[in-house]
């Protein structure tokens, strides 16, 4: 594992930053918990953002609710907590800087114009449409791009082969992911970025965009993904079970152990905010596995009911 922040001499600031589309699942926790420890096993802060952003996938009060199972957890953000939907004026000024830099165009292409490319926008392939609000892309011309994850090793990415020219406000008027969350990381001063696997493929676009706004890279670490017996991303979409806030602890340890921590280290009862700083001096980042691995329906059921899941830490 190789994993520090780019400044050695700040103090480094970690962040969680879960949409709001339903409760938090395992597959959460883990992510949660692995960029709690990462942060505050250096001494550093760690924050929540919310990223709110496409409110026709939004569940009402899956927000509050996700943030109550990480107090639950043990898990409490440093600072206020962000909510993506109150800064469109900060993706505003960001977008008019790249639109007026010439980074950024309006786009007209519909997901059926580009199909035969594979949904790859490398041109635009249709004129202004009259009633049709076009999307604004990142203009994309480099080749390889790569960075070194802290726990994938080294990754690069052909972005205008692979990628293409990068959405930043949807036709719908929705800001996009990619153009928000570089935008936030560095308002927030985040340092280093822990997160599932599942956005290694987002990060050189993203260090892109941060390179074309002139903001700084955070350091990554893309954990492994915890997947379902049939090897899918453990999500919301697959019907992931919730964890359960009333009963923190088996799901809490399951975490613990996922992310190859030895379980002896972790209490089995008590205020889980106490008891995680107590295990803070026993983490070792040198444990955590670098690869996904299957956690079945039981044993994610068993994280509701009191029960540890069996299986063995990760080395």
């Amino acid at each position: 594992m190789n994993f520090k922040s780019p400044d050695t001499q700040v103090r480094p600031v970690g962040r969680f930053a879960p949409s709001p589309t339903g409760p938090l699942h395992f597959g959460s926790l883990v992510a949660a918990l692995g960029s709690w420890l990462m942060a505050r096993w250096r001494g550093g802060a760690w924050k929540v953002r919310i990223e709110d952003l496409d409110p026709p996938r939004e569940v009402p009060g899956a927000a509050e609710r996700q943030l109550a199972t990480l107090r639950a957890f043990g898990l409490e953000p440093d600072g206020e907590v962000w909510r993506q939907s109150r800064r469109h004026e900060a993706y505003s000024e960001a977008l008019a800087r790249l639109l007026a830099a010439g980074d950024a165009f309006e786009c007209h292409c519909s997901r059926a114009d580009l199909a035969s490319a594979g949904g790859i926008h490398r041109r635009c392939l249709r004129g202004p449409v009259p009633g049709r609000r076009p999307a604004v892309r990142l203009r994309v011309t480099e080749g390889r791009l790569g960075f070194n994850d802290g726990l994938q090793g080294r990754f690069e990415q052909d972005l205008a082969r692979e990628v293409g020219d990068v959405v930043l406000r949807r036709a719908d008027g929705y800001w996009a992911y990619q153009l928000a969350v570089v935008v936030d990381d560095a308002a927030q001063g985040v340092t280093e970025v822990v997160r599932g696997a599942d956005l290694l493929d987002s990060t050189p676009r993203q260090i892109l965009l941060q390179r074309k706004l002139g903001l700084p890279t955070p350091a990554y670490l893309h954990l492994p993904l915890v997947l379902d017996e049939r090897g899918r991303k453990l999500g919301k979409s697959l019907g992931a079970l919730a964890v359960d806030a009333d009963e923190p602890w088996p799901a809490l340890r399951a975490a613990w152990t996922f992310l190859g921590q030895d379980p002896a280290a972790l209490p089995r009862s008590g205020d889980p905010a106490k008891a995680l700083e107590r295990a803070l001096p026993w983490f070792q980042p040198a444990r955590l596995p670098s690869s996904s691995r299957p956690v079945s329906r039981i044993d994610a059921a068993k994280t509701r009911k009191g029960q540890e899941p069996g299986h063995e830490p990760l080395a």
